[in-house]
């Protein structure tokens, strides 16, 4: 027997059949579902400083090879396509399952940032990327003195 959770509060009153959409609604918001339809896309943090934009992402499990990094119209985009083929000699297997994920993060760089000074680097399954500030754009500090 299934029980299924019934909420007066989030029914579809227009229906002709009330409980019909909350059966639907618990099968398709389950984890076991959502698990495998979102698109996992790795969380950035960006920071600042004096003479650079920093932009750190978290990809781990990735090579270096697999990222793509295009600058177009002052658009960062990051992008990552992985395939995995299991590729066995024999061709007597019952179940054989093939893995392909894809992402893109895109990132509009300010007028302040130089398109000519950027660099990336992955360690430890964090992409950094290092965008230089144009010259005019540095920060100046100076001594003011008090007349």
């Amino acid at each position: 027997m299934t029980l299924v959770k019934f909420n007066a509060d989030k029914r579809n009153n227009r229906s002709l059949l009330p409980g019909f959409n909350d059966v639907f609604d618990s099968i398709f918001h389950d984890t076991f579902f959502n698990d495998r339809l979102t698109s996992r896309v790795p969380a950035a943090n960006i920071s600042e400083t004096e003479d650079h934009f920093h932009v750190e992402l978290a990809a781990p499990g990735l090579k270096k090879e697999d990222f793509k990094l295009n600058l177009d119209r002052n658009v960062l985009n990051i992008s990552v396509e992985q395939r995995t083929d299991n590729d066995d000699e024999q061709k007597n297997y019952s179940k054989r399952e093939y893995s392909y994920a894809s992402w893109v993060r895109s990132f509009s760089l300010p007028e302040s940032a130089d398109p000519e000074n950027i660099e990336a680097g992955y360690t430890d399954g964090v992409l950094k990327i290092d965008i230089a500030k144009r010259e005019e754009a540095k920060m100046v500090r100076r001594q003011i003195e008090i007349k």
